[in-house]
């Protein structure tokens, strides 16, 4: 089998769709993952360039092929929709995934960690409705209405 050096990966809630392409940019590899079988498929392989589309979970899976050694790039996925040449399915945006993280000028989109990815910092130790502190705020309960903040 020829060398991947680059791979298109068009992730699914279940199936995930690999495009790899070689140095010379023939076509490798182009099947269907099922999410479980995704980090033992490129634990097998050498270190390449994987491009993902961004999404929520593309940062968890660009954490985890980052891990195995692969150079993961994400990008927006209005920057992969020229790429597509036929009708859009998995297969179709894998393929241009692959040709578009190519691109010289492509803009990429960096990895967030999992605690950027939590949803933010939780500030002046209150998650949630702002509640006005005071010394009256243990004391009574606050209702709030469309236009007024009353107590009772």
């Amino acid at each position: 089998m020829q060398t991947v050096t680059t791979i298109g990966l068009d992730i699914a809630k279940s199936i995930f769709q690999v495009h790899g392409v070689d140095g010379a940019g023939q076509v490798v590899i182009r099947r269907q993952l099922k999410r479980r079988y995704v980090l033992a498929f490129f634990q097998k392989l050498s270190p390449c360039l994987v491009g993902v589309e961004a999404c929520a979970s593309s940062h968890h899976w660009s954490r985890e092929l980052q891990a195995l050694g692969h150079t993961v790039r994400l990008i927006p996925p209005a920057y992969v929709k020229p790429y597509v040449k036929r009708q859009k399915n998995d297969a179709a945006d894998a393929e241009a995934i692959c040709e578009a993280v190519t691109r010289a000028n492509m803009r990429f989109v960096p990895t967030k960690t999992p605690e950027q990815q939590s949803g933010g910092k939780v500030r002046d130790g209150c998650a949630g409705p702002h509640v006005p502190a005071g010394p009256w705020a243990t004391s009574t309960t606050w209702r709030s209405s469309p236009t007024v903040m009353m107590i009772v």
